[in-house]
């Protein structure tokens, strides 16, 4: 695992934020090599010395923790600054020459940067000799706005690398909790045989978020929440819930047959979009207490902008597992509280031994919460203490907190994981291409249907659920969401 990495961004606020912390993390971990280098550039006009203070000083204002000094006496000596221009071969040829001229050390390069520039920047690198066969780049969403425009910008990463070298990045699949789904799925033999639509009612995925745009109001508007969450995060948490398992925990495998479940989505008409889908837009509201605007009064806000921070839909599989569950899929902004589950909601016994009046929602019920603590509740039916006549049953919750499980492990950023798996070349918790065609093909469709039916975001105040539409979709079919 000799390799240096390039981080081309590296003074914005990905980087910052959370490349450079987790690098930092996986050196206190002890799994830097010691001769690995970090060299982050931009245009921007920076010296060695306040470059390594800005990453100290942002990394304790956003991770809220002591510095290890020995650690980061270790990262420091590390980290570099250069002034370059990543898209011209005169600038990035002195680079190269400093910092990355053996070969035979592997070479990763983040680009944390608009995917429009990624053409030049990839042509700038091959053309001073920085894409080697061991040269991996890593590439952040949003990759695209559509098919097309996917297909335009893998196109420039697949004319110059192959495909086992780009590693397409999702975060989610990087936290604890996701990747113990797999281990969850297939290494215990009490999940499995139930996993299917003889058992299972339906599936709920729900990520639901506090914050606005964060001052990104052209960069979301051009997005919005089908775009931004549901391509990428949220059908790559279905993925893994639907997929069927794989021949071995190796990336092929796992790519495979996470494919299999895209392009087994049932693509909808328009009349299917009206009645399966709900838009919404968030307006003033409070959130926590705090009074916050509406999207169209957001700085820099359009005011005709019929874009959408909040999408629900009821999907389908059209294979022989899951035919006639349905997976209700949730996401939002300035939704009433922070966070992310999946839900697997279990059938009803068959035969009511214990009276027609058992609650339907109190059948069993597979909580696993991403955020903001991660964990798994199996919420199973138990008699309730005493003697009454007839036995009293009650709903209680079966926990595993990785915190309390694991007292002594700390539980890595979802960055710290997928960065080191960069370096160790393995890419089974990334997204492969053709992944991410099947993904684009079914939003796609969608997203054409709201055009065709002129489906407009319906207005949700900030500090709520959604729109009560979402509601009416889920409770249609006698079921109701889960609040976490």
């Amino acid at each position: 695992m000799i390799c240096d990495f390039m981080i081309i961004g590296g003074d914005g606020d990905l980087a910052f934020r959370k490349l450079y912390p987790a690098l930092y993390q996986l050196e206190v971990a002890g799994c830097l090599p010691p001769c690995l280098k970090i060299v982050g550039i931009s245009r921007s006009e920076d010296d060695q010395q306040s470059f390594r203070a800005r990453v100290r000083e942002k990394f304790e204002s956003y991770q809220h923790e002591a510095v290890d000094e020995q650690a980061w006496k270790s990262f420091a000596a590390r980290l570099h600054y250069a002034r370059v221009d990543a898209t011209s071969e005169a600038s990035l040829l002195p680079l190269r020459e400093k910092y990355f001229a053996d070969s035979n050390r592997d070479l990763i390069v983040y680009l944390a940067t608009p995917p429009t520039i990624f053409a030049p920047v990839c042509q700038s690198l091959w053309a001073v000799g920085l894409v080697r066969p061991t040269t991996r780049i890593v590439v952040e969403k949003p990759l695209g706005e559509d098919l097309e425009s996917f297909r335009s910008i893998n196109a420039s990463l697949s004319d110059l690398f192959k495909e086992e070298q780009v590693y397409r990045i999702d975060h989610y699949l990087g936290k604890e909790t996701v990747q113990n789904l797999l281990a969850m799925r297939f290494a215990n033999s009490l999940f499995e045989p139930l996993w299917n639509n003889n058992y299972i009612d339906h599936v709920q995925i729900t990520v639901a978020e506090t914050v606005g745009i964060e001052g990104r109001w052209e960069f979301y508007d051009e997005a919005g929440a089908m775009r931004d969450m549901v391509q990428n995060h949220l059908l790559q948490l279905l993925c893994l819930v639907a997929m069927e398992p794989p021949a071995r925990i190796e990336a092929r495998s796992i790519h495979d047959e996470k494919l299999k479940v895209l392009r087994a989505l049932k693509p909808m008409s328009s009349s299917e979009v009206r009645e399966n889908t709900v838009r919404g837009q968030y307006q003033s509201g409070a959130v926590k207490g705090s009074a916050v605007p509406g999207y169209l009064e957001e700085q820099g806000a359009r005011p005709d902008s019929t874009t959408e921070t909040f999408v629900a839909i009821k999907a389908e599989i059209s294979n022989w597992r899951w035919s006639g569950v349905p997976f209700y899929l949730r996401t939002g902004k300035r939704l009433v509280k922070r966070y992310s589950e999946i839900v697997i909601q279990f059938k009803e016994v068959p035969h009511a031994v214990f009276g027609e009046e058992i609650e339907r929602e109190d059948a069993n019920r597979l909580i696993i919460r991403l955020q903001p603590e991660e964990g798994i509740r199996l919420m199973v039916r138990n008699k309730v203490p005493g003697l009454d006549d007839p036995m009293e049953l009650e709903q209680v919750s079966l926990d595993l907190s990785l915190s309390e499980s694991f007292p002594d492990r700390r539980a890595p950023d979802a960055y710290e994981r997928l960065l080191l798996d960069v370096m160790r070349a393995n890419s089974t918790h990334f997204m492969r291409s053709d992944e991410l065609e099947a993904a684009w093909v079914w939003v796609d469709g969608i997203i054409a249907g709201w055009h065709k039916i002129n489906k407009r975001p319906l207005g949700y105040t900030a500090g709520s659920w959604g729109p009560s539409d979402s509601i009416a979709l889920i409770a249609r079919d006698g079921r109701n969401w889960d609040e976490g």
